[in-house]
């Protein structure tokens, strides 16, 4: 395995774990409170969006693969609700007592980017 894989690999480890790290240019640590919480809708969507594509591989109702691809929308728009709740009580507001603007304007890319 090269370096980079092991750092990302160490890095899931840390957020799986609710470890506290830096992240990137940021000085802050990076820990959340709903770390187990995000990865369980995030697998419980992975098998729900798998259900769709076996419904349309089946030749199913266009209206109810629809219906369904509109669930696990919800779902992932939902768990992202979870990650930025979480990134702003804990990395942000530590950034912000650091003083570290990057960190909030990093946010505010990434809030971009979420909603478009």
């Amino acid at each position: 395995m090269s370096a980079e894989h092991d750092h990302i690999h160490d890095h899931e480890y840390m957020h799986a774990h609710n470890i506290p790290h830096t992240h990137g240019p940021h000085g802050h640590t990076h820990s959340h409170e709903h770390t187990k919480a995000v990865l369980n809708r995030l697998s419980r969507a992975i098998g729900h969006l798998q259900s769709v594509r076996t419904m349309v591989e089946e030749g199913r109702d266009c209206s109810e693969v629809l219906i369904q691809i509109a669930a696990v929308r919800s779902a992932i728009d939902n768990t992202g609700k979870l990650i930025l709740q979480d990134h702003l009580k804990h990395c942000i507001v530590d950034a912000a007592a650091e003083g570290d603007q990057q960190a909030i304007e990093d946010l505010c890319q990434a809030i971009d980017k979420y909603m478009k």
